[in-house]
C-alpha cells in the first residue's frame, strides 16, 4: 500500500504554467505505474499522462501533448506534471495515481489504479 500526497495547481491565466507533485510515503514508490487523471463536474474520471516504472515509457492524451510533461523522480518518491501554455479547459481537478507492476505502456482506464492522491484544482483563466 502507498499513499500519495498531492501539492502544487491552483489559479493561472490563459498561457500561463503550473507544476503539480506527488509524493508517495515509500521508497516502493519505484515499482509503481503512475499517471494523471483530471475531472470536471459532471464528468467521468480523464486520464491525462502515464509513465511506467523507471521513466521507460511516458504517454500523454492529444490534448495537452507539447503542452504537459510527466515525469517521476524515484530517488524522491515524486511524481511531476509540468503544465505549460494553459488552456481553459485545462481547468479541473488533477489527481494523481498509482498502479502496483510494470506495465507498458501505462493504462489509460482508471479502474487499473488501486491507489490515488486526494485531487487538486487548477484553474485556468481566459
Amino acid at each position: 500500500q502507498v499513499q500519495l500526497m498531492q501539492s502544487g495547481g491552483g489559479l493561472a491565466t490563459f498561457g500561463g504554467s503550473l507544476r503539480l507533485s506527488c509524493a508517495a510515503d515509500k521508497s516502493s514508490f519505484k515499482m509503481y505505474t503512475m499517471a494523471w487523471f483530471r475531472q470536471t463536474p459532471g464528468k467521468a474520471r480523464e486520464f491525462v499522462a502515464g509513465v511506467s516504472r523507471g521513466n521507460a515509457n511516458t504517454i500523454h492524451i492529444d490534448s495537452v501533448r507539447g503542452r504537459f510533461t510527466i515525469d517521476r523522480d524515484d530517488a524522491k518518491n515524486t511524481l511531476f506534471l509540468e503544465m505549460t501554455n494553459l488552456k481553459p479547459e485545462d481547468t479541473a481537478v488533477y489527481f494523481c495515481a498509482a498502479k502496483w507492476g510494470r506495465t507498458n505502456p501505462p493504462p489509460t482506464d482508471a479502474r487499473n489504479y488501486e491507489y490515488w492522491g486526494q485531487g487538486t484544482q487548477v484553474t485556468v483563466s481566459s
